[in-house]
This record gives C-alpha cells, sequence and structure tokens, in this order.
C-alpha cells in the first residue's frame, strides 16, 4: 500500500464498486471471446457470447478478490465460489449469485445458468440471444402463475457485507 493510502486510510468500497460494475456491464461485448487451443486448434469456446454466463460471472468476481479464478463454465464457476466463501441463502440480496436449473435450448441443449440479483425481482445475466449481458426479470418472467425459470440456488459472500 502507498504511503498515501496509508496516512489518508482510503479504502475501495467494495459492495458499491461491485454493484455500480454489474450494472454498468449490460451491453458490453467483452464476455463473449475466450480462446482456447481444443485438439491442436485455437477455437473460441464461448461461441462469440452464447455461452457467456459463466465467464461474465466469474470475470466481475474476480475482478474484486471474490473468486480465485475466471471460468467458462457454470460448475467450474459455482466450485470456485464455494472455495472462496460463497455460501447459500434464501433470498436473493442485491449482489447476490442466482444459479437457474438448465434450461433445453436446441442449438446448445439442456444448460445451467448463472447472473446477479440486482434488486426490484430483477437480475443482470448473459443473454444467449443479444450475447451480452441484460436486465431482465429474476425469474424470466412468470408464466401461469409460476416462474419461468427456477432458481436452482442464490449465492453470497460475507464480504459484501462491508
Amino acid at each position: 500500500m502507498s504511503n498515501y493510502h496509508q496516512k489518508t486510510k482510503n479504502r475501495i468500497l467494495i459492495f458499491d464498486s461491485y454493484i455500480e460494475n454489474i450494472k454498468k456491464s449490460v451491453g458490453t461485448k467483452m464476455f463473449q471471446d475466450l480462446f482456447m487451443v481444443v485438439n491442436g486448434k485455437k477455437k473460441n469456446i464461448l461461441g462469440g457470447g452464447d455461452l457467456s454466463c459463466a465467464t461474465y460471472v466469474s470475470s466481475v468476481l474476480l475482478m474484486y478478490g471474490l473468486l480465485k479464478g475466471r471460468h467458462a463454465t457454470v460448475n467450474g464457476t459455482i466450485k470456485d465460489m464455494e472455495k472462496s466463501g460463497w455460501r447459500k441463502i434464501k433470498k436473493p440480496k442485491i449482489g447476490s449469485v442466482i444459479v437457474w436449473e438448465p434450461y433445453d435450448r436446441t442449438k446448445f441443449g439442456s444448460h445451467w445458468h448463472l447472473g446477479f440479483y440486482i434488486g426490484q425481482e430483477k437480475a443482470i445475466s448473459n443473454s444467449s440471444v443479444k450475447k451480452v449481458p441484460i436486465v431482465h426479470h429474476f425469474t424470466f418472467g412468470i408464466v401461469n402463475g409460476k416462474p419461468a425459470r427456477k432458481i436452482s440456488s442464490i449465492w453470497w459472500n460475507d464480504k459484501l457485507n462491508s
């Protein structure tokens, strides 16, 4: 830490910065691509934004020291969250991570999905249609009186309390 910061006792407000960055991430294309070498060939494993939810969430969490690494899968992100102090909670709080149950999509088959709860029954997650993070209802709406997509789990890290 620099002498300036020691003398002024400045500190980053993690929760406030985290929430603002999540809200301002809407529409960004920066999570559309993640290149790997697969069978000796370079491949964009995120399909240009089709399958970017885990990379989006893990990148934001990593930026605030709330995760140990960046991930391309929901399962890898959840495992890292467990190791990084995240715990399941019953009701969403602003800033919590939501994991939705698998949804059957013909192009990619059934897959899990995750995103951030931002309050007032709203969430931000990567849209496989628009290929960027979007704001949407936290259950993707209500159909016949039931959530359009069921929430599997909700996660919280106590580092967001400070």
